[in-house]
């Protein structure tokens, strides 16, 4: 008897040299997406990262940690994010309205995106009930609508986490898209048992948590990752579509001895010599742009229009 993994029935395989070509708005051919990630977790319990110690349990220390980016370090990006005109996305813990209403207010005045990131970082939804998952996504998404007037768009789960059901759950909640999925870099169809859920690409590696916190790179090793996979999808967006995400923590990245080479590394994306290829947007706009191309050019079975 020959062996039988576990397997999935979300997407079938793809190999993107064999995809239909598009081009996104004004003919460009490179989507660049930053994406800030804006948590609260709980004093002393749930989950959460240690800059110190893998696996320490919930202290004082590590709470004041993550605090520092909702109180300086996501401060210093909007300035960067200001100083080099670029939009963003964010995604956001909804409980981060109980306290932070600045950060709200900041990310209003400068037109940016937000996304759903679960209720707070210091739970995972994969192990859920789905009852109790589908009140979670609930709870999000009203927080959000009741704050911003519309519901989100897309959704992040925390820690990227989800169950069997999540894909479902969110289609039937009213979501677009979902970035849990790092599996490309050109977007692609879910299926669900409600429909299609459109697949964003999001980065498990180009991603500052993972890379300084986990594999423990230094801020310029962080920035070399960003100039190298931009100056080679510069290139490979000429014959193919893309998108480049970038994922930023804001207590990580917007460390003070750590924005020098984040800074080093956007300049050199927003002033390269091929920058016109480049479509400057935001996960939520590219979403829009496939679901309105015809059916058949974006990957797995999409939405009859």
């Amino acid at each position: 008897m020959s062996l039988v993994l576990p397997k999935h029935n979300r997407y079938a395989y793809s190999p993107i040299y064999e995809r239909p070509d598009y081009s996104w708005p004004q003919e460009k051919r490179l989507a660049f997406c930053v994406v800030t990630n804006l948590e609260v977790y709980a004093y002393r319990k749930g989950t959460g990262w240690d800059p110190a110690k893998i696996g320490e349990p919930q202290n004082q220390r590590n709470y004041a940690w993550r605090d520092y980016g909702n109180r300086v370090g996501v401060w210093r990006l909007f300035d960067l994010f200001d100083e080099l005109k670029l939009p963003a996305a964010h995604n956001i813990n909804s409980l981060l309205y109980d306290d932070h209403p600045q950060i709200f207010e900041r990310i209003r005045a400068r037109g940016d995106e937000l996304v759903a990131h679960g209720r707070t970082n210091a739970e995972r939804q994969g192990d859920l009930w789905e009852l109790d998952e589908a009140r979670l996504i609930d709870d999000v998404t009203s927080a959000i609508r009741a704050k911003e007037g519309a519901a989100p768009k897309g959704w992040m789960g925390p820690a990227a986490s989800e169950s069997n059901t999540t894909p479902d759950l969110l289609k039937e909640a009213g979501y677009k898209y979902v970035m849990d999925w790092p599996a490309d870099d050109q977007p692609f169809w879910l299926k669900t048992r409600s429909g299609p859920l459109l697949s964003v690409p999001y980065p498990a590696e180009l991603n500052d948590s993972a890379s300084i916190i986990h594999r423990r790179n230094t801020a310029d090793q962080f920035a070399d990752m960003i100039v190298a996979q931009f100056d080679e999808m510069i290139e490979q967006c000429e014959s193919q579509p893309l998108v480049m995400t970038i994922s930023l923590h804001a207590f990580v990245i917007g460390q003070p001895f750590r924005m020098p080479a984040l800074r080093r590394a956007l300049r050199h994306c927003v002033e390269h010599p091929r920058r016109d290829r480049v479509w400057w947007t935001t996960p939520g706009a590219v979403a829009d742009h496939c679901y309105a191309l015809p059916a058949g050019i974006v990957p797995g079975e999409g939405p009859s229009l």
